[in-house]
Formats: C-alpha cells, sequence, structure tokens
C-alpha cells in the first residue's frame, strides 16, 4: 500500500524492492551455481561417510582447511571398484549445487577414484599430452645408437641391482670400452634434480658417446622421478643419444618416450649399447681370412698385368707409337673444331629466324587499336549514362511536384481538421456525434483530442 502524498514512508523496504521466499532463494542460489559451475575433479578426504538403504552414499569430502557435503547416488556408485571409508583420499567429479531444504551447499558426486596412482596417473597424462605437442617425441629427432662406443655413461643409483646387472653385462659382452658412472638418487624428491643435473654433467664434460639412464622395477611412485619434466627436458636437450632403461618391461615413464631409445630393463639396455664381444671376434678373424685371400688375388693379377705390359712393350716401339697418338690427336683437334664452328653458324641463323618470328608476332599494334576502341566506347556510354540521369531527375521533379498538389497535408495547412470518432471511423456529418463521446483530431502539425460537451441545433 503506498502512502498517501505527503505522508511519511517508515518503513525500511524499498517501495519497489522484489521479496523472495526461503523456497525461491534457495532456488535462485541453485541455478547461479549449476550454471556459472561445471563439472569439477576436487580431490579431499573421506569423512562422516553414511550409507543409508537407498543404497547413496552421503560423506563429507575435505582437506586441512576446509569442507563440503557431498552425494553419490546409487546409479554412479555401483561403477565403484573400492569400498569407500572415512579417513580415504579420493579424488571425485562432481556437480556443484545446493540442496533446497537446507539450503546447503554440496557437491553431486558422478565419479570416484583413490588418489595416490590416480592422481599420479593424470600427471602422467598431462605431461604426457603437454610434452607431445611440443614435439619431445618426435621419431625424427631422436639420434643414432653409435655402433660401437669409445665410452659409456651409466646415470643410476651406485648402489641399485641395476647398476650391477649393466655393469655385469658389459663386461661380458665387450669388456674393452671404458665405463663411467654418473651416481644420482633414483627415487624421492631429489631423484629429479640428480638426474637433470647429472645428465647436464655428462653433455658438459662429453666423456661419453651414449648415455644409460635406468633404476630397477618398483610402482609408479617409486618410479616418478623418471616421469618429471625437468628430466624430461634434460633428456631432450641432451646432444648424446640417450637409452632409458627404467623399471621392467611393463613399467612405462615419460623419458621412454623422449630418450633416443627405450630398452625394457637396464640388462637389456647393456645388451643394446655394445656388441657381443665373440660375435666381433668370429666377424674379425673371417674379414681376415678374406683379407689375405682376397690381397693374394690381388697381388697375382698385378703380377700378371705387369708381364702382359712388359711383353707389349718388347715388342713395339714406345716413340713411334706416342707420334702415331699425337697425330690422332691432331686430326681429332681439327674434327672437333669444324663441329664446332658449324653447330655455331647453324644456332645462330635459328636465333635470327626466331628473332624475325617475334618481330612479326609483336602484339602491340593490335593492343593500341582495342585500347583506342574501349575508349570511344567508355566515353559514349559516359554521356548516355549522364543523359539518362538528368531525364530522370527532370521526370521525377515533375512527379513530386503533382503529388503535392493533391497532398491532404496542403489542405490542412489551410486550416481544415480530420476528425475521427472513438472507433477510428471518419466523422463527415452531426449526426454521427453524441454528447461526451470522445473525438480525435489531426491538423497539418499534429493530433488533439476532444470530448462533445453538446451538439447545438442549426
Amino acid at each position: 500500500m503506498r502512502p498517501e502524498p505527503g505522508q511519511r514512508n517508515t518503513s525500511a523496504i524499498p517501495l519497489d524492492a522484489q521479496i523472495y521466499t526461503v523456497s525461491e532463494l534457495n532456488r535462485a542460489a541453485r541455478l547461479v551455481l549449476e550454471e556459472s559451475l561445471d563439472t569439477r575433479w576436487v580431490a579431499g578426504e573421506i569423512s562422516n561417510l553414511a550409507r543409508p538403504g537407498s543404497g547413496h552414499l552421503y560423506f563429507s569430502l575435505k582437506d586441512a582447511d576446509a569442507q563440503v557435503r557431498c552425494a553419490m547416488f546409487r546409479g554412479a556408485n555401483r561403477m565403484l571398484h573400492f569400498a569407500p571409508q572415512d579417513g580415504l583420499q579420493v579424488i571425485v567429479q562432481a556437480r556443484v549445487t545446493v540442496y533446497e531444504p537446507r539450503g546447503s551447499y554440496q557437491l553431486i558426486v558422478e565419479h570416484m577414484e583413490p588418489a595416490g596412482e590416480g592422481l599420479l596417473r593424470r600427471q602422467f597424462e598431462a605431461l604426457k599430452a603437454k610434452l607431445a605437442a611440443e614435439g619431445l617425441f618426435d621419431e625424427t629427432a631422436k639420434l643414432p645408437l653409435p655402433d660401437l662406443p669409445r665410452r659409456i655413461g651409466l646415470i643410476t643409483s651406485p648402489t641399485g641391482a641395476a647398476v650391477r646387472d649393466m655393469l655385469h653385462v658389459l663386461a661380458r659382452r665387450f669388456p674393452a670400452v671404458p665405463i663411467i658412472v654418473y651416481p644420482v638418487q633414483v627415487q624421492g624428491e631429489q631423484a629429479k634434480h640428480d638426474i637433470a643435473q647429472a645428465i647436464a654433467i655428462a653433455t658438459r664434460r662429453n666423456e661419453c658417446d651414449v648415455l644409460i639412464i635406468g633404476r630397477g622395477g618398483g610402482s609408479l611412485e617409486d618410479l616418478w622421478a623418471f616421469n618429471e619434466e625437468i628430466v624430461a627436458r634434460a633428456v631432450h636437450a641432451c646432444p648424446i643419444p640417450v637409452i632409458s632403461a627404467v623399471g621392467h618391461e611393463v613399467d612405462f615413464t615419460i623419458i621412454d618416450l623422449v630418450a633416443d631409445r627405450r630398452a625394457p630393463t637396464p640388462s637389456a639396455a647393456a645388451e643394446l649399447v655394445v656388441p657381443d664381444r665373440q660375435t666381433w671376434l668370429d666377424n674379425i678373424a673371417r674379414l681376415r681370412t678374406r683379407a689375405t685371400r682376397v690381397t693374394r688375388q690381388e697381388i697375382s693379377r698385378r703380377i700378371e698385368y705387369v708381364t702382359r705390359l712388359d711383353d707389349r712393350l718388347q715388342r713395339r716401339n714406345p716413340i713411334l707409337l706416342l707420334e702415331q697418338i699425337a697425330q690422332r690427336l691432331d686430326e681429332l683437334t681439327g674434327r672437333i673444331d669444324r663441329a664446332l664452328r658449324r653447330r655455331i653458324h647453324m644456332e645462330r641463323l635459328r636465333l635470327n629466324n626466331a628473332v624475325a618470328r617475334i618481330r612479326a608476332g609483336n602484339p602491340l599494334p593490335l593492343i593500341r587499336e582495342r585500347r583506342q576502341f574501349l575508349t570511344g566506347k567508355y566515353l559514349r556510354l559516359d554521356n548516355a549514362i549522364r543523359i539518362a540521369i538528368e531525364a530522370e531527375q527532370k521526370r521525377l521533379a515533375v512527379l513530386a511536384a503533382g503529388l503535392q498538389a493533391v497532398s491532404p497535408l496542403d489542405t490542412l495547412r489551410r486550416g481544415y481538421a480530420i476528425v475521427e470518432n472513438r472507433q477510428g471511423r471518419l466523422v463527415r456529418s452531426i449526426g454521427q456525434l453524441e454528447v461526451n463521446e470522445e473525438i480525435t483530431g489531426r491538423l497539418a502539425d499534429g493530433r488533439f483530442s476532444a470530448v462533445i460537451n453538446k451538439i447545438p441545433a442549426d
């Protein structure tokens, strides 16, 4: 109810305020949250887990500073491959909403998995996609391994089983190749920095032809140092060929994709980097036998060739042979000179004929003639358009004058008016009017409304 004029409004509520019920307010808040926040991934610890008979799950998801209520309905939790419980760290995919009856903000969980390995897997896939987009996995950028390295570098733990396996295989297959071990931690927070620094040291020293980065098997967390971006970029930037030998054959890390070669195990990397000693010794023995046989055959062939030359020299006078060769050379020189002169003469004739044909077919005169023709056409067309425009302008002026002569606006300007009743019909007679009837009139410069007070007699 609005106050009377002059009366003071003592209420604090504005007269034009929109007043919500509690239900309307909660519904509006829910719509704002659901429209502004799409599905999110959230990590936290389960607490206050409840499992009612409906099959739904109700719990809180918390971290050190905050918590939020969550609901996971039966259709979604049927897909769980583990049993949620209080204190378990999880990652959920959820929609943000408001539970209207209580007005409480909550998450509707659509997917849940344990944190730890699941989170690491996501980090692995995210880094893998990022480095692939930057071209760190391109096969065209990978370096070939040397056939026989002059020195091999091992970037690994100095006390692990992996270094013992690699040293044993290298000593068995090709003990003549020296080995340098760059000791690093292969597990823990410091491991990634140790590995990247060892690669930088090996690059700066440039004392090895190939590097093997390796360690034994373990869980995803144990091998995580080899999935770090700093290690991947160090491997990619290394100018020395790098072999990745991390874990067992089923284990896969980021540097397996960046390295120039991947070996399924550290032992396999050692077999890959050097040839088998016995195979080389057998090949050397075969090459020695073959070289001896070929050398003897070549010596025999050369002796036979020298013998034949000696016989020919004994039968023929070298001076006479040289004179015949000199005479033949003069004859061939003269023939070549005459042939060149004839060829030059023929080519000159062909060139003169071509120049004459080009001059006869010169298109410039035809182009000048066509240009003059088009210029005349353009001038005639421009004059015709100008004449047509002037004629249409004159005709338009005549039509405008005629239209102005019959325009009702001129009549209105002389003091006349057009009157219409409430039905919008023209009033042409007093008989169409009634007392207290509202009429509308139009003059030359606008419209007006009036009410009939009385209709006088004649």
